[in-house]
Protein backbone atom coordinates (compact mmCIF):
# COMPACT_ATOMS: atom_id res chain seq x y z
CA UNK A 1 0.00 0.00 0.00
CA UNK A 2 2.82 2.40 0.87
CA UNK A 3 4.30 2.30 -2.60
CA UNK A 4 0.87 2.81 -4.22
CA UNK A 5 -0.13 5.78 -2.08
CA UNK A 6 3.26 7.41 -2.52
CA UNK A 7 3.00 7.05 -6.29
CA UNK A 8 -0.51 8.54 -6.14
CA UNK A 9 0.66 11.48 -4.04
CA UNK A 10 3.50 12.16 -6.46
CA UNK A 11 1.09 12.04 -9.38
CA UNK A 12 -1.32 14.41 -7.62
CA UNK A 13 1.59 16.75 -6.85
CA UNK A 14 2.45 16.78 -10.55
CA UNK A 15 -1.11 17.83 -11.40
CA UNK A 16 -1.30 20.52 -8.73
CA UNK A 17 2.14 21.89 -9.56
CA UNK A 18 1.43 22.07 -13.30
CA UNK A 19 -1.79 23.92 -12.66
CA UNK A 20 -0.43 26.23 -9.95
CA UNK A 21 3.10 27.08 -11.10
CA UNK A 22 2.90 26.57 -14.85
CA UNK A 23 -0.58 27.89 -15.50
CA UNK A 24 -1.82 24.71 -17.17
CA UNK A 25 -5.62 24.51 -16.84
CA UNK A 26 -6.41 22.07 -14.03
CA UNK A 27 -8.50 19.66 -16.11
CA UNK A 28 -5.81 19.52 -18.78
CA UNK A 29 -3.06 18.94 -16.21
CA UNK A 30 -5.14 16.21 -14.59
CA UNK A 31 -5.94 14.33 -17.78
CA UNK A 32 -2.41 14.65 -19.16
CA UNK A 33 -0.88 13.39 -15.92
CA UNK A 34 -3.30 10.48 -15.73
CA UNK A 35 -2.71 9.50 -19.34
CA UNK A 36 1.07 9.77 -19.39
CA UNK A 37 1.96 8.70 -15.86
CA UNK A 38 4.78 6.18 -15.84
CA UNK A 39 3.23 3.52 -13.62
CA UNK A 40 4.67 0.47 -15.35
CA UNK A 41 6.38 -0.67 -12.15
CA UNK A 42 2.93 -1.20 -10.64
CA UNK A 43 2.08 -3.96 -13.08
CA UNK A 44 3.22 -7.21 -11.50
CA UNK A 45 2.26 -10.87 -11.41
CA UNK A 46 -0.23 -9.93 -8.71
CA UNK A 47 -2.01 -7.55 -11.06
CA UNK A 48 -2.08 -4.01 -12.38
CA UNK A 49 -2.34 -1.46 -9.57
CA UNK A 50 -1.94 1.59 -11.82
CA UNK A 51 -5.67 2.35 -11.91
CA UNK A 52 -5.78 2.33 -8.11
CA UNK A 53 -2.95 4.88 -8.10
CA UNK A 54 -4.65 7.05 -10.71
CA UNK A 55 -7.91 6.93 -8.79
CA UNK A 56 -6.35 8.04 -5.49
CA UNK A 57 -4.27 10.72 -7.25
CA UNK A 58 -7.36 12.06 -9.01
CA UNK A 59 -9.34 12.12 -5.74
CA UNK A 60 -6.52 13.95 -4.00
CA UNK A 61 -5.88 16.55 -6.73
CA UNK A 62 -9.59 17.25 -7.29
CA UNK A 63 -10.23 17.42 -3.55
CA UNK A 64 -7.47 19.98 -3.06
CA UNK A 65 -8.74 22.01 -5.99
CA UNK A 66 -12.33 21.98 -4.73
CA UNK A 67 -11.25 23.19 -1.28
CA UNK A 68 -8.31 25.34 -2.33
CA UNK A 69 -9.47 28.61 -0.76
CA UNK A 70 -10.26 26.93 2.54
CA UNK A 71 -6.98 24.97 2.60
CA UNK A 72 -4.91 28.02 1.64
CA UNK A 73 -6.55 30.00 4.43
CA UNK A 74 -5.60 27.29 6.88
CA UNK A 75 -2.03 27.05 5.58
CA UNK A 76 -1.61 30.83 5.65
CA UNK A 77 -2.80 30.93 9.25
CA UNK A 78 -0.38 28.16 10.23
CA UNK A 79 2.64 29.35 8.22
CA UNK A 80 3.15 32.64 10.00
CA UNK A 81 5.28 35.03 7.92
CA UNK A 82 4.99 32.72 4.91
CA UNK A 83 1.72 33.36 3.07
CA UNK A 84 1.00 30.78 0.39
CA UNK A 85 1.90 33.17 -2.43
CA UNK A 86 5.44 33.47 -1.01
CA UNK A 87 5.97 29.73 -0.57
CA UNK A 88 7.74 27.75 -3.27
CA UNK A 89 5.11 26.11 -5.49
CA UNK A 90 6.26 22.59 -4.65
CA UNK A 91 6.08 23.24 -0.91
CA UNK A 92 2.72 24.99 -1.20
CA UNK A 93 1.17 22.07 -3.05
CA UNK A 94 2.66 19.45 -0.76
CA UNK A 95 1.15 21.33 2.19
CA UNK A 96 -2.20 21.54 0.44
CA UNK A 97 -2.28 17.80 -0.16
CA UNK A 98 -1.27 16.96 3.41
CA UNK A 99 -3.86 19.28 4.95
CA UNK A 100 -6.49 17.80 2.65
CA UNK A 101 -5.56 14.23 3.62
CA UNK A 102 -5.58 15.07 7.34
CA UNK A 103 -8.91 16.88 7.14
CA UNK A 104 -10.83 14.76 4.65
CA UNK A 105 -9.33 11.31 4.09
CA UNK A 106 -10.25 9.05 6.99
CA UNK A 107 -8.16 6.12 5.75
CA UNK A 108 -4.92 8.09 6.17
CA UNK A 109 -3.70 8.55 9.74
CA UNK A 110 -2.64 12.20 10.21
CA UNK A 111 0.93 11.29 11.14
CA UNK A 112 1.25 9.34 7.88
CA UNK A 113 0.11 12.39 5.90
CA UNK A 114 2.76 14.46 7.70
CA UNK A 115 5.53 11.92 7.16
CA UNK A 116 4.69 11.54 3.48
CA UNK A 117 4.60 15.31 2.98
CA UNK A 118 8.01 15.72 4.61
CA UNK A 119 9.50 12.94 2.48
CA UNK A 120 8.06 14.47 -0.69
CA UNK A 121 9.49 17.86 0.25
CA UNK A 122 12.92 16.34 0.77
CA UNK A 123 12.68 14.57 -2.58
CA UNK A 124 11.22 17.38 -4.71
CA UNK A 125 12.32 20.51 -2.89
CA UNK A 126 14.97 20.95 -0.17
CA UNK A 127 15.82 19.60 3.28
CA UNK A 128 14.78 23.00 4.64
CA UNK A 129 11.42 22.57 2.94
CA UNK A 130 10.96 19.31 4.79
CA UNK A 131 11.51 21.10 8.09
CA UNK A 132 9.14 23.92 7.12
CA UNK A 133 6.40 21.50 6.08
CA UNK A 134 6.88 19.41 9.21
CA UNK A 135 6.54 22.52 11.38
CA UNK A 136 3.40 23.77 9.66
CA UNK A 137 1.70 20.38 9.76
CA UNK A 138 2.77 19.76 13.37
CA UNK A 139 1.06 23.04 14.28
CA UNK A 140 -2.06 21.88 12.48
CA UNK A 141 -2.08 18.56 14.34
CA UNK A 142 -1.58 20.34 17.68
CA UNK A 143 -4.55 22.58 16.92
CA UNK A 144 -6.70 19.59 16.08
CA UNK A 145 -5.63 17.68 19.19
CA UNK A 146 -6.12 20.61 21.56
CA UNK A 147 -9.19 22.04 19.86
CA UNK A 148 -7.76 25.56 19.74
CA UNK A 149 -9.05 26.07 16.20
CA UNK A 150 -11.60 24.43 14.00
CA UNK A 151 -10.22 22.06 11.39
CA UNK A 152 -9.65 23.66 8.01
CA UNK A 153 -12.97 22.29 6.84
CA UNK A 154 -16.14 23.85 8.12
CA UNK A 155 -18.59 21.08 7.27
CA UNK A 156 -18.80 17.83 9.14
CA UNK A 157 -15.76 15.60 8.79
CA UNK A 158 -16.46 13.07 6.10
CA UNK A 159 -14.35 10.63 4.22
CA UNK A 160 -13.60 11.60 0.67
CA UNK A 161 -12.34 8.10 0.24
CA UNK A 162 -15.62 6.22 0.32
CA UNK A 163 -15.43 5.17 -3.32
CA UNK A 164 -11.85 4.04 -2.75
CA UNK A 165 -12.89 1.31 -0.34
CA UNK A 166 -12.01 0.99 3.28
CA UNK A 167 -8.31 0.36 2.86
CA UNK A 168 -6.13 1.99 5.47
CA UNK A 169 -2.91 3.82 4.82
CA UNK A 170 -1.60 2.99 8.27
CA UNK A 171 1.19 0.87 6.85
CA UNK A 172 2.38 3.87 4.83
Amino acid sequence: MKKLRRAARELALNVLYQSDACGVPFDEALETAMEFADLGELVTKQGDKSEEVRSYARMLAVGVRERLEEIDGCVSRLAISWPTDRQPAVDRNILRMAVYEIAYVDSVPPIVAVDEAVEMAKKYSTAESGKFINGVLASYLRELNFGSHQPCHSDSHQSCHSEQGEESDSED
